[in-house]
C-alpha cells in the first residue's frame, strides 16, 4: 500500500494489518501513545546496565566477566535502536533524555531492586530479560514500522541474556548449600517484580484501549504474564528452585498455572518513586550524561565542520 495520506487512510492500513511507516498521515494520539511506550523501552534498556554493571568487577570468572560485559553492550544497543526509531515520530533524543530526568518519562519498574549477589545477576538474566522477551516477541507484530523491526534483532539478542542467566542458576543450584540458597534468595525476591513488569490487569491500565485499537499491542497483559509463568515454571522445576508462590498449581482445565495475587500496591509504590533504588538509579544517570556532555559536543562540532569543508 502506498503511503498514508489521511487518517481514513492510516485505519484502513491498521486495518490490513500492514505497517505504518514515519512519513505516514497518524493521529496525534497514536503518535503519543508510540513515544510514551517506546521511549520507556529505550529508558529501561539504559537504566538497566546500571545493576549488572556493579558486578563487573565482581564477576566470579573471565568467562563470567566477558559475557557480563557483552550483555551489558546489547543493552546500550537496544537502548540506541529504540532511540532512534521513537526519534521518527518527531522528537529528539535530548526531549527524551530531559522527560526521563524530569520524572515525566517512566522505565521499567524492575530496575529499581538492588541486585545484591551474583545469583541476582542470573535471576535478572533469566527472570527480567525472560519476561522481557515474551513480550517484545508479541511487539515484533506491532504497527508502527520502525518499533517492530527493532525487536527483531533485540529479540535475539535478549534470548542469549535469558540463557546466560538460567546458566548462572542452574550452576549454583549444582554448587554447595550457601550457593544454593543465594540462587533460592535470589528468586525469592525477583519472582514477583518479574510479573510485575507486565504491567496492570489490563482493566486497570489507562492505555489498553488505544494500544489495541491502533494494534500496537497484540496480546493483553495477562496473557503475556501467564505465558512468562507456564514456561519459567518448568525451567525452574528442571534445575531445583522453588517458586515463591504458595498459590501456585497446575489447572488441569486450562492448561496452564493458577497463581497467587500481585502486591499491586508495591507496583504503585515503585512506579511513583518509592523503590529501594529509584533515586540511586535517577542520580547515576543524570550525573554521567552531565559528564558526558563534552563528548556529545565535540561530536557535533567535528560534525558540522565537516560539512562546512564538504560545503567549500
Amino acid at each position: 500500500m502506498d503511503a498514508v495520506h489521511t487518517i481514513s487512510d492510516f485505519q484502513h492500513k491498521i486495518d490490513s494489518d500492514l505497517n505504518i511507516e514515519p512519513k505516514d498521515v497518524m493521529p496525534d494520539k497514536y503518535r503519543t501513545h508510540l513515544i510514551r511506550q517506546m521511549s520507556q523501552h529505550a529508558h529501561s534498556e539504559v537504566i538497566g546496565m546500571q545493576p549488572e554493571g556493579n558486578w563487573i568487577t565482581r564477576a566470579p570468572s573471565l568467562r563470567a566477566k566477558q559475557i557480563l560485559l557483552a550483555k551489558i553492550q546489547d543493552e546500550g544497543g537496544h537502548g540506541l535502536y529504540l532511540y532512534s526509531a521513537t526519534e521518527t515520530l518527531g522528537i529528539s533524543r535530548d526531549e527524551l533524555i530531559q522527560q526521563l530526568h524530569e520524572g515525566k518519562a517512566k522505565y521499567s519498574n524492575i530496575f529499581n531492586y538492588p541486585a545484591l549477589t551474583w545469583a541476582d545477576i542470573g535471576a535478572i538474566g533469566w527472570l527480567v530479560d525472560g519476561a522481557a522477551i515474551v513480550n517484545q516477541v508479541s511487539l515484533q507484530r506491532t504497527s508502527y514500522g520502525p518499533y517492530a523491526r527493532a525487536m527483531f534483532r533485540i529479540c535475539k539478542e535478549e534470548s542469549f541474556h535469558q540463557r546466560q542467566g538460567y546458566e548462572i542458576m542452574a550452576n549454583m543450584m549444582k554448587g554447595t548449600a550457601a550457593q544454593r540458597e543465594m540462587a533460592q534468595d535470589a528468586m525469592n525476591r525477583w519472582w514477583w517484580p518479574s510479573l510485575m513488569m507486565f504491567g496492570p490487569h489490563d482493566s486497570d491500565s489507562p492505555h489498553t484501549g488505544d494500544a489495541f485499537q491502533y494494534k500496537i499491542k497484540r496480546k493483553s497483559n495477562d496473557e503475556l504474564r501467564q505465558k512468562f509463568i507456564d514456561k519459567t515454571v518448568q525451567q525452574a522445576e528442571v534445575i531445583g528452585l522453588t517458586i515463591p508462590d504458595p498459590s501456585l498449581k497446575w489447572n488441569e482445565e486450562k492448561e496452564s498455572y493458577d497463581h497467587g495475587e500481585i502486591n499491586w500496591d508495591e507496583f504503585k509504590s515503585v512506579i511513583s518513586g518509592n523503590g529501594p533504588c529509584n533515586k540511586q538509579r535517577m542520580d547515576h544517570h543524570i550525573k554521567y550524561h552531565q559528564e558526558g556532555a563534552w563528548v556529545r559536543e565535540a561530536v557535533n562540532a567535528y560534525a558540522q565542520r565537516t560539512q562546512r569543508a564538504e560545503a567549500n
